[in-house]
C-alpha cells in the first residue's frame, strides 16, 4: 500500500492502492509510519508524497463508509505529515480528491503537473471535508476561492491552483517525480499551512450565501462549509478544526448526507446485472446507425458523435433530414459559443455524421437505435425492416418510452438481438438511459447496452419489460391523481407547488408542458374525451406552442391560464364533480406515495432488479431530488407504515382498481425498507 525510495537524501512515499489510491486503514498507517520513520532518519533532508498509477489519491475509501474507522485516523496523519521537521512536497498528477487533497494541504509545497485535478467533492455526498480541508485551504487561498471550491465541490486543474494558492509550482507531465525532488532540495525550511492566516472580506459570508441562496437553500452540507470556512476565518486553527469536525459528525448522521451516500452507492449498484454471466463477451460497436432525426434521434445521435463513434441517421424525406442535421449542427454550435467546444470539435463530431434516406444504409451498423412516435404497428414495420438489412449479430433497439420490447421483437427473426435503449428527452443532455431487457435479449447483447451507454456519459439501468418501463411506469398514477385532483378542485399551479416545494425540478403541469401535451394524443381534434384531448384540440400542446397547460409569455415563465380553467370547469360539470378545497397533504399523498406504491409493484414482479434502481430512473430521468435519496430511498425514510397510513386514508380517491402494494403492506408491518 505504501513504497518508499530514497533518491539520495530525499524520501520518495508512494501511496499504492490501485486503481484511486484510497486512504484505506493500510494506506493511513504505512503513511504515518513512513512520516515518523523519516524524522528519525538522517539520510533524509526531505520527503516526497506521491500516488502511483494515474493519480495522487481519489480520497477516502468508500468500502469504509458507515464503517467504525480504524487507526489511525486521516486527520491524524494528516497533521503528523504538517508537523514534519523536515519539507515535505506533494506532487500531484492525475487527481487529488477529498481526503487526497487534504493530504496534500498537510504537505508544506505542492507542485503538480498542468493536467491535474484538485477538488473537495464531499458536499455532494451531503458532507464536507472532515480532515483539515475547510481550515487549510483558506490559509493557501483566502476564503473566497475556498468557499467556491468547497461549497461548489467541483475540481480545478492545477495552473488555477497556481493563480490561487493551492499550488507552488507545476511540473512537466513526463518528469514529476524529478522535478518534485528537485523542488524538495531547493527548500531550506517547512512552510506548515496551518500558522498562515486567512484573508477574508468582513461581509464576504453574508455576500456570498445570498448570490448562492438558489442553489444552496434547504441543503445541510454547503451551509455547513459556510460555517467551517468562516469559522477558518474567524477563529484560531485548532478551534477551527474543532468546529470542522463537529459539523462533519452532525452532517454523517443527517438524512441529507444518508441519502446522497445511498445515492453514490445506488448508481454503482445498477451497473451489475444480475443473472449474467460474468465471462460474457461484449459486441464490438464501431459504428451506430439510428432512425428517425426528430428531436429524440437528433439527441441521441449526439451522444454517440460526441464519443467519436460514427452514426448513419436515416429519414423518410429530404427536409425532415435536412432539419434534424440542422438542429444537431446548431446544438453544437451553441455549445461552442459558451467556450465547452471547439470549432475543430464540431466540425469532428459533425464529420462522424452520415444522413441518409436509404434505409439500407443501416446495413453495416452494429447497432441500430429506431427513434420513432409510439405506435407499435409502425415499430414492428421498421424491426421487419431491419431485420432483412441489418448484418448478423447487428444489436437492434427501440427508444420507444412505453411499448413491449418482446412485441417488437416478434416482428424479427433475431430477437435475442433486441433490445430497448430508452433515453430521455433531451437525449443528448439527460444522464439516464434505461436498458430494456427482452424475454429473449441475449445476455451479450445486454451486457453490451449498458456497457455502451456508460462509454457515451450515460447512466443505465436495467428494466425487464411492462408498459412504461421503470420510470413512466411510476409515472402514470401521478398524473392520473394529479389531473383528477384538478377536477376535484386543486388548480395546476397548487399541485405543481407541492412538488416542487418538496425539491422536484418541476410539477406534473409543468412537465407536461414542456414534454408535449400532445404526446400520446390520438390527434383527433374532435375526439375529446380528457382534459388533455380538449387542450391538444385547442393547440395548446406545451411550451412550444406557448400554452398548454400553463400560458407562457416571455422567457417562457409559466402563468395560470383562464382558458385551462374553462376546460376545467366544463369537464367538472360534465361529471357533475363540485369543487371542494384540497390540502397539500392530500395532493403529497395521492400524487407522490401512489408512486411508491407503483414502485413496489415492480419490485414485486421483477421489473427492477432492486429498489436502489428505481431511486437512480428517478434522479437522473425525473429530477428527483438527490438530497432525498430517491423514491423507494424516501418512503423508507418517511416510513412504510406512514406511507401506506397515508394511502389507506386516500384510497376512495385513488380509483376503483387501487389496490395497496402486498411487499409495500408486509414490509410495513416489520418495519423494513423496500
Amino acid at each position: 500500500m505504501i513504497e518508499t525510495q530514497l533518491h539520495d537524501d530525499i524520501l520518495e512515499i508512494a501511496m499504492a492502492n490501485a486503481p484511486v489510491n484510497a486512504l484505506g486503514t493500510a494506506v493511513r498507517r504505512g503513511l504515518a509510519n513512513a512520516i515518523s520513520n523519516a524524522q528519525a532518519d538522517n539520510a533524509v533532508r526531505a520527503i516526497v508524497i506521491r500516488g502511483a498509477g494515474r493519480m495522487f489519491s481519489g480520497g477516502a475509501d468508500v468500502t469504509e463508509f458507515d464503517q467504525p474507522l480504524a487507526d489511525p485516523s486521516l486527520p491524524v496523519v494528516i497533521d503528523a505529515i504538517e508537523a514534519s521537521g523536515k519539507p515535505v512536497i506533494a506532487a500531484i498528477h492525475g487527481m487529488a480528491l477529498g481526503g487526497g487533497l487534504e493530504v496534500a494541504l498537510g504537505c508544506h509545497y505542492r507542485i503538480a503537473t498542468p493536467s491535474a485535478k484538485l477538488g473537495l467533492p464531499e458536499v455532494k455526498l451531503g458532507l464536507l471535508p472532515g480532515a483539515g480541508g475547510t481550515q487549510r485551504l483558506p490559509r493557501l487561498t483566502g476564503a473566497e476561492a475556498a468557499l467556491q471550491m468547497i461549497v461548489s465541490g467541483d475540481p480545478i486543474h492545477a495552473p488555477q491552483g497556481v493563480d490561487i494558492g493551492l499550488v507552488d509550482r507545476l511540473a512537466d507531465e513526463a518528469t514529476l517525480m524529478q522535478d518534485a525532488i528537485a523542488y524538495a532540495r531547493s527548500l531550506g525550511s517547512v512552510r506548515r499551512t496551518s500558522e498562515l492566516p486567512v484573508r477574508a472580506d468582513a461581509s464576504l459570508f453574508e455576500h456570498f450565501v445570498a448570490d448562492q441562496a438558489p442553489r444552496i437553500q434547504g441543503l445541510d452540507a454547503p451551509q455547513a462549509c459556510v460555517s467551517a470556512v468562516k469559522a477558518a476565518a474567524n477563529m484560531s486553527f485548532r478551534e477551527g478544526l474543532a468546529k470542522e469536525s463537529a459539523l462533519f459528525a452532525a452532517l454523517m448522521e443527517g438524512n441529507q448526507s444518508k441519502a446522497l451516500r445511498h445515492v453514490f452507492f445506488a448508481e454503482r449498484a445498477a451497473a451489475r446485472i444480475d443473472g449474467l454471466p460474468t465471462d460474457v463477451a461484449l459486441r464490438p460497436i464501431r459504428k451506430v446507425g439510428v432512425i428517425g432525426a426528430g428531436t429524440m434521434g437528433g439527441g441521441i445521435s449526439m451522444n454517440f458523435l460526441s464519443s467519436g463513434i460514427p452514426v448513419t441517421i436515416v429519414e423518410m424525406t429530404q427536409d425532415a433530414l435536412d432539419r434534424g442535421v440542422g438542429i444537431i449542427r446548431r446544438n453544437y454550435e451553441a455549445t461552442a459559443a459558451k467556450g465547452r467546444l471547439t470549432g475543430e470539435q464540431v466540425e469532428s463530431a459533425m464529420g462522424l455524421l452520415t444522413p441518409s434516406l436509404d434505409f439500407a444504409a443501416l446495413g453495416d451498423c452494429d447497432l441500430v437505435i429506431e427513434a420513432v412516435y409510439e405506435n407499435m404497428d409502425v415499430k414492428k414495420e421498421i424491426f421487419a425492416r431491419l431485420d432483412a438489412v441489418a448484418k448478423p449479430g447487428a444489436m437492434l433497439a427501440s427508444n420507444t418510452s412505453y411499448l413491449s420490447i418482446d412485441d417488437i421483437a416478434s416482428a424479427t427473426r433475431r430477437p435475442q438481438d433486441v433490445l430497448g435503449l430508452h433515453f430521455f428527452s433531451p437525449a443528448n443532455v439527460m444522464k439516464l438511459v434505461e436498458v430494456v431487457r427482452g424475454a429473449r435479449t441475449a445476455p451479450d447483447a445486454l451486457a453490451t447496452g449498458m456497457d455502451l451507454a456508460r462509454r457515451i456519459g450515460k447512466v443505465p439501468v436495467v428494466s425487464r419489460v411492462c408498459y412504461g418501463f421503470i420510470g413512466n411506469r411510476m409515472l402514470i398514477p401521478r398524473q392520473d391523481n394529479a389531473t383528477q385532483l384538478l377536477l376535484e378542485g386543486a388548480t395546476p399551479e397548487q399541485i405543481d407547488r407541492v412538488h416542487t416545494a418538496f425539491g422536484m425540478p418541476m410539477g406534473p403541469f409543468q412537465m407536461a408542458d414542456l414534454a408535449g401535451v400532445d404526446i400520446g394524443w390520438h390527434r383527433d381534434p374532435d375526439r375529446i374525451e380528457t382534459i388533455q384531448d380538449a387542450l391538444c384540440a385547442e393547440g395548446r400542446w406545451g411550451q412550444k406552442t406557448g400554452a398548454g397547460y400553463y400560458d407562457y409569455g416571455e422567457g417562457r415563465k409559466p402563468k395560470p391560464s383562464s382558458v385551462v380553467t374553462r376546460i376545467v370547469d366544463a369537464f367538472r360539470a360534465k361529471a357533475g364533480v363540485t369543487p371542494r378545497t384540497i390540502s397539500d397533504e392530500e395532493i403529497e399523498v395521492r400524487t407522490l406515495y401512489s408512486m411508491i406504491n407503483e414502485g413496489a409493484k415492480i419490485l414485486e414482479e421483477g421489473i427492477a432488479q432492486r429498489a436502489s434502481d428505481i431511486d437512480v430512473v428517478w434522479i437522473y430521468g425525473y429530477g428527483w431530488p438527490r438530497h432525498k435519496g430517491g423514491p423507494m430511498f424516501w418512503a423508507g425514510q418517511t416510513g412504510l407504515a406512514a406511507i401506506v397510513a397515508g394511502l389507506e386514508r386516500y384510497g376512495d380517491r385513488l380509483g376503483p382498481n387501487f389496490a395497496i402494494s402486498p411487499l409495500l403492506k408486509a414490509r410495513a408491518a416489520t418495519g423494513g425498507t423496500l
